[in-house]
């Protein structure tokens, strides 16, 4: 059998299985639950914790801190106030805009903890040993010190579960995670794979090397080459959007050649919503641009694949799920002590995850 025909034979099974979009059975872990929406009287609680709800406890306190005073963060309006100069505002000596920042860092934190509460209250979270936080949120100072907050606040609750930030930047984490997508053997003998990121602001494309000679279970992995588009920027429709992947990902394919890097012929993709085995996106892509995301008879991964039909001289094949699943996957050689854990990502909404390890595939031959 030829070679691109024996890895394609092979990319098709695990174990006898097919491997499916959004699959619920991962090589390493189960998939519990994930996109989990709970609402109360005021909407999805998930909408209490993140970026946009911070940006409104800010504009709330420094109203707060401005009566009868000047606005201590400046003319700006809050929404347009970078991470960067909300970071500044922590550090730059003046007290009036420090404390309305940590403030609403203060405010945050809490509704956090009253979100992750309610998740652990849930059958599929209970157990839950450790959470690790991720998106974009995290990786400014406010966001990194909201989620520190947070930790001593269940800690004071007596609690015992672990909140940690995301070891990888998180726009890393959302490309590193798709190793975990696939069975070890099907990327043995490969130095790196191809792994795309769809989120409500920006598109990343990126390298992911495996770095297997120095940990066969991926630790080591990590980006070493990605672009990023800001699709916000240019409203484009979701034909557009699609098209610029395909050639994000050909461009990405000529830098390995040029980089003399073995990629194997296959491509992770991570995108909000609930993910069908048959590669359609039922609901959760809200934030997507341009068009109808959800529906039957649109399938990502096959629209990329038949962009981007070769890898070298093997058929592609791509497999896709959920952005905050396949964020947590990239903290998974580092919980080898926890069986139940979880992940929150902290971006345009709140997106969240329940993992239990498979204690006996844990260790990679």
């Amino acid at each position: 059998m030829a070679k691109a025909t024996r890895a394609r034979a092979e990319m098709e099974r695990s174990k006898g299985k097919p491997i499916a979009h959004g699959a619920g059975d991962l090589p390493r872990v189960r998939v519990d639950e994930y996109n989990f929406e709970i609402k109360d009287k005021n909407g999805f609680i998930g909408d209490r914790a993140n970026k946009e709800a911070f940006k409104e406890m800010i504009a709330r306190w420094r109203k707060i801190a401005s009566d009868n005073a000047p606005d201590p963060l400046g003319r700006k309006q809050t929404e347009m106030l970078s991470k960067r100069t909300i970071d500044r505002f922590l550090t730059d000596g003046k007290p009036a805009a420090a404390v309305t920042v940590w403030s609403a860092i203060e405010e945050f934190a809490h509704e956090l903890v009253s979100v992750l509460l309610r998740y652990l209250a849930e059958k599929s979270w209970s157990g839950t040993q450790k959470v690790v936080v991720g998106g974009g949120f995290v990786s400014s100072q406010a966001g990194a010190l909201s989620i520190k907050r947070a930790q001593m606040i269940l800690r004071k609750q007596g609690s015992a579960m672990e909140l940690n930030i995301i070891r990888h930047h998180p726009d890393d984490a959302g490309l590193i995670g798709s190793v975990h997508l696939l069975p070890h053997w099907m990327l043995k003998g490969h130095q790196a794979i191809l792994a795309v990121d769809i989120g409500g602001t920006n598109i990343r494309v990126g390298v992911v090397e495996l770095n297997t000679q120095k940990a066969k279970n991926f630790a080591h992995a990590k980006v070493g080459k990605s672009h990023v588009w800001r699709h916000t920027d240019d409203e484009p429709n979701r034909t557009t959007c699609v098209e610029k992947v395909a050639a994000m990902l050909r461009h990405m394919v000529e830098y390995a050649r040029k980089k003399k890097l073995d990629l194997a012929p296959v491509v992770g993709i991570a995108c909000p919503g609930i993910i069908e085995e048959t590669g359609s996106i039922t609901r959760g892509a809200q934030n997507l641009p341009g068009g109808n995301w959800e529906s039957e008879s649109f399938n990502l991964p096959e629209v990329l694949r038949r962009a981007v039909p070769k890898i070298g001289d093997q058929d592609s094949f791509f497999v896709m799920h959920n952005d905050a699943v396949v964020q947590g996957l990239s903290q998974l050689p580092f919980l080898d002590d926890a069986q139940s854990w979880g992940v929150l990502t902290i971006g345009t909404g709140l997106g969240n995850a329940h993992f239990s390890t498979k204690p006996e595939l844990n260790k990679v031959a």
